[in-house]
């Protein structure tokens, strides 16, 4: 069974007034609604795509902005907390380590020399260490196990150092250059930290 369809026509003739009817049998016409179906249907998958694609690419620059700004916000807040704690540090090493090395410079001492007085029994040990030291020292070794040893002022030395005599050999103990190494430690790690921040 044939339809008639009626399409209108845009060429010279339409326009005079040419009644033309187009005749199309059953099949070419469902093979026309299947073509324009696809069509259709190929639009609309190729509209998701498209919109998908966008959503995903939006998602990512959100993304990427958030995480930018979380990590300027991370870099701010660490160099906040380290210019805040340059001042607490650089006074530590410059009042606290010295106190403190003045003050276990003794321990220092027994602990360096307990190693020797257990291997070897007989041999006498000669400490000597600034006058300023001697009564810290002396009272750290009277608790230590040593063998005889004999504590000598040397004022060459500077508080926070120490040396040992033991037989032949000789250690010395430098506390004040472990921490003038701390402190250049400390001043070169917040020095290369502004650099690194002024130079990103």
């Amino acid at each position: 069974m044939s339809r008639r369809l009626k399409l209108e026509e845009f060429d010279d003739d339409a326009a005079r007034g040419a009644d033309e009817t187009v005749m199309l049998s059953n099949d070419t016409l469902e093979e026309l609604r299947l073509t324009a179906f696809e069509q259709g249907y190929k639009a609309g998958w190729d509209d998701a795509v498209r919109a998908e694609g966008e959503e995903q690419t939006r998602i990512r620059a959100d993304l990427a902005r958030n995480l930018q700004d979380l990590s300027f916000t991370y870099e701010e807040a660490r160099a906040k907390i380290l210019r805040a704690l340059t001042p607490l540090l650089r006074e530590m090493s410059a009042r606290i380590l010295p106190e403190l090395a003045r003050k276990t410079l003794g321990e220092t001492i027994a602990e360096t020399l307990r190693p020797v007085a257990e291997r070897e029994t007989e041999i006498g040990i000669e400490i000597a260490v600034n006058p300023e030291a001697r009564p810290a020292v002396e009272h750290a070794l009277s608790q230590a196990t040593l063998p005889q040893f004999s504590i000598i002022e040397e004022p060459a030395l500077d508080p926070g150092q120490a040396r040992l005599r033991f037989g032949e050999r000789e250690t010395e103990i430098d506390l004040d250059r472990v921490i003038a190494e701390i402190d250049a430690a400390v001043t070169e790690f917040f020095h290369a930290d502004e650099e690194m921040r002024d130079h990103g």
